[in-house]
């Protein structure tokens, strides 16, 4: 018998997505979008920089910072046009994780779903752009809709009680601590992907720490994972 086959017939479970530097390569667009619109306003800033400095922040966290960095409040309408230029540079520069798709259509009879920090408006832009709105449907989960976002467990424990799983059954892929964080409180068992254009040396030991069971450095290392977790 076909081995996807047999798992299709056995499986009890789900596949989690985070969404931004897992499924969409747009960490990097972003945060280079950023450190334009910072240096715009007087504090030169490379993307190697915005990723150190911003990423993985709450939005708060990252206005006070950079508020300090340009010595005065910033406009505003900072965040709204920031959203307006990230969203156009989506639309034109966006492409997914390799490997991303075909690990998504290679696994579509599992239940799943995409939990995210990010907007609902900008998850459905980029899905659009990336044509993978057909394989997720209305499973797709902002934080906005919850709570408390990460790194506490609430969009993790939203989304499994959306699938009918419980989160032990779940396999997270993530590539942020904090989202790692998250999943690991919630009780799933979390893949720690370091694929996408904007992964810096030491990341995997970041993810590794913040409690990802195991770390792939491909999307093909993450089927081998899931082939494992769900026949087990």
């Amino acid at each position: 018998m076909n081995l996807y086959l047999f798992l299709e017939l056995i499986i009890v479970g789900a596949l989690i997505f985070d969404f931004d530097g897992v499924i969409a390569d747009s960490e990097a667009i972003a945060n280079t979008v950023l450190a334009e619109t910072v240096t715009g306003l007087g504090h030169s800033t490379t993307l190697d920089q915005a990723l150190a400095r911003y990423s993985g922040r709450r939005w708060d966290e990252a206005v006070a910072e950079i508020e300090a960095a340009i010595g005065k409040p910033l406009p505003a309408d900072f965040s709204d046009q920031l959203k307006l230029a990230t969203f156009e540079r989506f639309r034109t520069d966006l492409k997914e994780v390799s490997g991303a798709s075909d690990f998504i259509r290679r696994f579509s009879h599992l239940p799943r779903c995409i939990s995210s920090s990010s907007s609902l408006d900008r998850l459905q832009l980029c899905l659009s752009v990336l044509a993978l709105e057909a394989e997720f449907g209305s499973h797709v989960f902002s934080a906005d809709m919850v709570a408390r976002g990460k790194p506490h467990p609430d969009i993790f424990l939203f989304a499994a009680g959306k699938l009918g799983v419980g989160p032990e059954e779940c396999l997270m892929i993530e590539d942020s601590a904090s989202g790692i964080r998250a999943a690991v409180a919630a009780g799933m068992t979390v893949v720690g992907l370091c694929t996408a254009s904007h992964i810096r040396d030491g990341h995997d030991l970041r993810l590794r720490d913040a409690g990802a069971v195991h770390l792939a450095h491909s999307w093909s290392h993450v089927e081998h994972v899931a082939l494992e977790f769900f026949k087990s």
